[in-house]
């Protein structure tokens, strides 16, 4: 199976991670990674009818969740792998778990990030790992190109954000903490941009906790992959408009989305305004900053409310590495929009 999008194509697709896969890497990552706190939110649990917690990944050494995957992903690699220089593309945190996993264990990593309007506290964060970094093209998916290509004119390894397994091996170890913390949770909200975060974790659900329901949410300003979890293709979409890089998505990865149709319980879109009022909402009720992948969770569960009344429902925040001036202008629009009414 293959995909295009103005000439990518991925071929010879890995097989998926198993909850084997899961649980070797969570002994991986163990030296590493320290458990990330599971936080009851009393104030969102009254608002929403739900007993509401939130597994705080802003606490990670980078900042969001695939920092997991990066240092699995890295730590299985071989030393003759290791010695051959690695090149991926991102938006954002995934460039961020591999940097970090690099300097971890003596990897050479470039990474690709879009020309434009790129998210410069994650791109500055990344090269003060010691990774190369390279912008090209309008968004992530045309970095993703370039990306490709020089590491098929150069030799070089790619590393997809979404077609590795060890990626989201590492990222199901979420779960595991998740289920340590809270054995009777009965939803999991994952916010969806390639999905390897929602193929992770559900895998550990399925085989640990097989009646919870896991369920996506991505922004309708990019819902690539919603399209293609409900049609069941690898077709792109052409809406890619997201202010909030990694909760939207345009190419459909190969090895993530069979999984999330296997694993999803449900998959929601919300707006990029709903992703704001939730940002703005965490930050007032509890005392936490997100970007918006991590408050997409909270939009989705906003949406949901009466579904989810009156069970135990976590929201992954997967990342806090919002620029302050982003923060800022969310923050200021909420003001303005509370004292409008």
């Amino acid at each position: 199976m293959t995909q295009e999008r103005a000439g990518e194509v991925t071929a010879n697709v890995l097989p998926p991670p198993t909850f084997d896969d899961v649980v070797a890497a969570r002994t991986l990552i163990a030296p590493y990674l320290r458990k990330t706190p599971l936080i009851a939110a009393p104030a969102l649990s009254e608002l929403l009818g739900c007993d509401f917690y939130l597994k705080a990944e802003i606490f990670q050494p980078t900042g969001a969740f695939k920092v997991r995957g990066g240092i699995n992903f890295m730590g299985t690699l071989s030393e003759e792998e290791k010695r051959r220089k690695l090149v991926s593309a991102t938006a954002g945190n995934h460039g961020q778990s591999l940097a970090h996993g690099a300097r971890l264990f003596g990897a050479q990593m470039i990474i690709y990030m879009p020309a434009e309007n790129p998210n410069r506290y994650k791109l500055e964060a990344i090269r003060k790992m010691g990774a190369e970094v390279r912008t090209h093209g309008r968004d992530a998916e045309e970095a993703a190109l370039e990306a490709q290509r020089v590491a098929r004119d150069e030799g070089f390894r790619y590393v997809h954000h979404a077609n590795e397994p060890k990626l989201i091996a590492g990222v199901g170890t979420i779960a595991l903490e998740i289920f340590e913390d809270l054995p009777d949770a009965e939803v999991l909200i994952v916010p969806v941009g390639a999905g390897s975060s929602a193929c992770g974790n559900g895998i550990v659900a399925r085989n640990l906790k097989p009646r919870v329901k896991v369920i996506g949410v991505q922004s309708e300003q990019a819902p690539g992959m919603w399209h293609a979890w409900k049609e069941g293709h690898l077709r792109p979409h052409p809406l890619l408009a997201t202010e909030h890089e990694g909760i939207g998505s345009s190419v459909p990865p190969e090895l993530t989305l069979p999984l999330l149709r296997e694993l999803l319980s449900d998959f929601v879109l919300v707006s990029d305004e709903e992703i704001n009022d939730a940002i703005v909402l965490l930050a007032q009720s509890a005392k936490l900053v997100t970007e918006g992948a991590g408050a997409a969770p909270l939009a989705a569960a906003t949406k949901l409310r009466q579904e989810l009344r009156g069970k135990k429902v976590v929201g992954i925040l997967s990342g806090g590495n919002l620029p302050l001036e982003r923060f800022a202008r969310v923050i200021s629009r909420g003001a303005k929009r509370e004292t409008a009414s």
